[in-house]
Formats: structure tokens, sequence, C-alpha cells
């Protein structure tokens, strides 16, 4: 009796190895950008590699500060999005795995860290969006605004939407892109007499896009490619190209001590591959960083608009202070 209960005992654990060992792991990411992009990212990956992937979608502060928490036993392989300012901090705090993709060569340098730590895979511009309906019925005779300045007219107070900087990488490039553009001074000034013009401060860097086109404020700050998503789909947007905006890139990176780095690996080469830029310039409008990638028809290109030299290191290095401040500062 004893005999056949050991027998019994080591089959079943036996069959638990072996349904274990024919079991592929799972990739596990970490996700900024929207929903629809990374499940149709994630399923395209899965059919091109049979690697299965999982993944957890929240803001970029929430994401950054889990993978920097957890980084001697990550939960997750891949930081999926987020500008660069937050994965230049990522890498500082030792969160995150040098790796150089074949594919690399193809990205402009602008948009590779140079030590392996992230690399960009879609561009990133900010704009104004007008919702035009909206607009015509608050401010009838008032112009349009075509410059950030434009937005400090006070007749807006209420009708303006921002993200959260605490919260958003969106907004943070915002608070960075006056900051540069105007000096620590006077972009202090600039952003502390917009605040109380500003009517809700979500924390998703999305909200913005989905709010004016909706209807509920007239004025916002976002991404281009968002507002271009929401026109796209019929929705009453104008799109304002600010001159001296901010261009950024939405970047990947492996987190570090991840126990799938071979399979991390392949999901970076897949996300800087035409076909997964391309993918994703389909359904978000985002503009491709590999040359080969197709940019979606409506998406507006860099070439168009009027940059200014924007450093991402500073940003990465004020982050903790400029936040700080501003939480302070904005009630």
């Amino acid at each position: 009796m004893k005999n056949t209960i050991h027998f019994v005992l080591l089959s079943a654990l036996l069959a638990l190895t072996l349904a274990s060992c024919g079991k592929k792991q799972e990739l596990h990411i970490y996700s900024i950008i929207h929903e629809e992009e990374t499940q149709a990212l994630c399923d395209l990956f899965t059919k091109n590699t049979g690697i299965p992937a999982s993944y957890l979608r929240a803001t970029t502060g929430e994401l950054v500060n889990r993978i920097i928490t957890e980084k001697d036993n990550p939960k997750a392989d891949i930081l999926l999005g987020g500008a660069t300012s937050y994965h230049i901090q990522a890498a500082a705090a030792g969160a995150l795995e040098p790796y150089v993709s074949p594919l690399a060569e193809k990205v402009p340098a602008y948009a590779r860290s140079s030590d392996g730590t992230w690399t960009g895979f879609c561009v990133l511009t900010l704009g104004i969006g007008i919702n035009q309906k909206r607009y015509e019925q608050k401010f009838p005779g008032i112009e349009k605004p075509r410059t950030w300045d434009d937005l400090l007219n006070p007749a807006f107070k209420g009708e303006i939407v921002l993200t959260n900087p605490v919260a958003s990488s969106t907004a943070y490039l915002f608070l960075q892109n006056q900051l540069q553009r105007l000096g620590e001074e006077k972009g202090w000034e600039y952003l502390l007499t917009l605040a109380p013009l500003v009517g809700q401060f979500p924390d998703s860097g999305s909200a913005p896009a989905k709010l004016i086109g909706t209807g509920e404020y007239a004025l916002g700050v976002s991404y281009l490619h968002a507002l271009s998503k929401y026109k796209s789909d019929g929705f009453d947007v104008q799109l304002v190209a600010p001159p001296q905006s901010v261009g950024d890139v939405d970047c990947i990176a492996i987190t570090k001590n991840t126990k799938n780095l071979e399979y991390a690996k392949k999901f970076v080469d897949f996300m800087l591959s035409a076909e997964a830029q391309t993918l994703m310039s389909s359904i978000d409008f985002t503009i491709p960083v590999n040359p080969d990638a197709t940019p979606a028809s409506g998406s507006i290109p860099v070439t168009e608009i009027d940059l200014i030299d924007y450093d991402a290191d500073l940003a990465a290095r004020q982050k903790n202070a400029v936040l700080e401040k501003w939480s302070v500062s904005v009630k």
C-alpha cells in the first residue's frame, strides 16, 4: 500500500513538472500607452512569436514608481510608453536593463539613450485642442488661441483642461515646455497664471482629448496625435500646433532583474519594427520613429511643427523639484 501511494504521488509530481515545462512563460508589461493599442500590440507580438503577453495599464507616475520600488524583484519585464525624462529617472534609480536592439540603428539619435536603457518608438508633440461648437458658444468674438501665451486669456477660466503633472507625463512635458521656452522665472510666472484658469486636472494623459472631443471643455492641452484621433472619429475638434512646442518620444525599456530577459528583448525588437509602429499609428495617430513604418493618414508630421531644442536630461534632473513646487503652489 505504501509503495502504491508513493508511486501515485510521484506520478502526479512528474505530471505537474512536465506540464510546467511545456507551458511558455508569459511576458509581463507595464503599459502607459492606451488600452486599445496595448492589446493590439500584445496580440500581434504573440501571433508573431508565440510568446504569451499580459499587461497592466496605469498612469506614467504610478508605473515608473512601481518599477523603481520593485527593481530587486520586478513584477513586470517591460515598461511600455512614457516620455524620456521618466525613463531617465528610472535608469538613474537602477531600475532598467540596458539593451540595444539590432533595429535601434533605424531610430533617430534623439530617440535613443546613450547607455541603451531606453529607446523611443513614436514621436510625441503637444498642442492645443479646441471644441469648436463649445468655443463659439462660450467665447463669441474672441479669436481662437494660436500660441501657448494665448491660453492666458482670463476669459477662458474654467474652460481649460490639463492633466495633473504629478501623475501624467503629458502634463509634466507641458510644464517643461513652458520652463524651457521662457526660462525658469518667466516659465513659472506663466504656469502659475494658467493654473487658476484650468477647470480640471485629471490624472490620465488621455483625458483632455476625450473631454475636448465630447464637448465638456472648450480648450485643453494634449498630445496632437490624441486630438487627431478624436477628429478622425468625427468629433468637432480643431488642432493647434503652437510655435515653440516640445517634441519628445514614447519609450520602451526592459526592467532590471527581469526573469524573462530573452522574451523582453524580443518585445523591444518588435516595438521598433515597422510592422508594430504602423499598427500603433493606425490606431492612435502617433508618428513612428522607424522610417519604414507608415504613419496614419491625418496625423501631423513633425516637420510641420515648430519645436524648441528640448533638454530631456534637464527635465529628468528637475522633475522632483518642479513637481514639488507645482504641488505646493497649485491648489
